[in-house]
């Protein structure tokens, strides 16, 4: 199995682009086969199937919102069906949210443990993505999501863990990966600029021309289970160079 059979990109990179054709084109021609795709493309699941297929792509996996999970199970369960994957992904809380307390980050973990006990039974892993935020301590030491895991208790929750955003967040992405390493199941795959670079990208980089070790960092990943790898940039100047230069980049990472 070769890299390219388990690199992804997030389409969320692409959304400057704006048409879904030229977003497909355009990660297509960089080489990529696989696409993590966004919440709003499960609405529209079997027009979007048919122009990944016209293309030759697949979806690996998507994200999805903690409201459109509670709100319309189902439909989202038969959307991952009809893009023919089994990873879905709850990427982040609304803005609002974020600095909640304690039992607010308890209450989120129970109810995705929930979910994903339900999600499970027909074939679909539920996870968890991670941003920095969640890397504040709520209840003394413990961090926002070390209560997530933990009130998921022994459900099947799963873990997205985004590399760039545990350094962002000043944590060591070797140690955090180590220690939920049962619960990964992919992996987010961006860089961060040198200080002071980039700043029109608050401060993202291309994949391999940023500070982050990816050489080392992949390795962990793949170790720690992770099943996809999935290039993003949260705000790329230039969003086909940079599907580009990550695809170019990751291609021969494990050479």
């Amino acid at each position: 199995m070769s890299v390219t059979d388990r690199l992804s990109i997030q389409l969320y990179t692409l959304r400057s682009l704006e048409d879904l054709d030229v977003i497909l084109d355009t990660v297509a021609d960089a080489g990529y086969r696989y696409v993590e795709t966004i919440g709003s493309h499960l609405d529209k699941a079997a027009e979007v199937r048919s122009k990944l297929d016209a293309r030759g792509l697949k979806a690996s996996s998507s994200h999805v919102s903690m409201a459109a999970l509670r709100e319309k199970p189902d439909q989202i369960v038969e959307a991952c069906k009809t893009l023919g994957f089994t990873n879905l992904y709850m990427p982040a809380v609304p803005p609002e949210e974020r600095d909640m307390a304690a039992d607010g980050w308890r209450s989120l973990g129970r109810d995705l443990g929930q979910i994903a006990e339900r999600f499970q039974a027909q074939g679909i892993r539920l996870g968890y993505h991670n941003h920095h935020w969640e890397l504040k301590p709520k209840d003394g030491a413990k961090t926002a999501l070390e209560l997530i895991f933990e009130a998921a208790g022994t459900s099947p929750l799963a873990w997205q863990v985004d590399v760039a955003w545990l350094a962002r967040g000043d944590a060591d992405p070797k140690e955090w990966i180590n220690r939920y390493r049962s619960k990964v199941t992919a992996a987010h795959v961006k860089d961060i600029a040198p200080a002071g670079q980039n700043e029109d990208q608050d401060g993202w980089a291309d994949v391999g021309s940023g500070v982050l070790n990816w050489r080392d960092l992949w390795r962990v990943c793949r170790e720690a289970g992770a099943e996809w790898m999935v290039v993003e940039h949260d705000k790329p100047s230039d969003p086909a160079r940079t599907a580009r230069a990550s695809f170019d980049f990751l291609r021969t990472i494990e050479d």
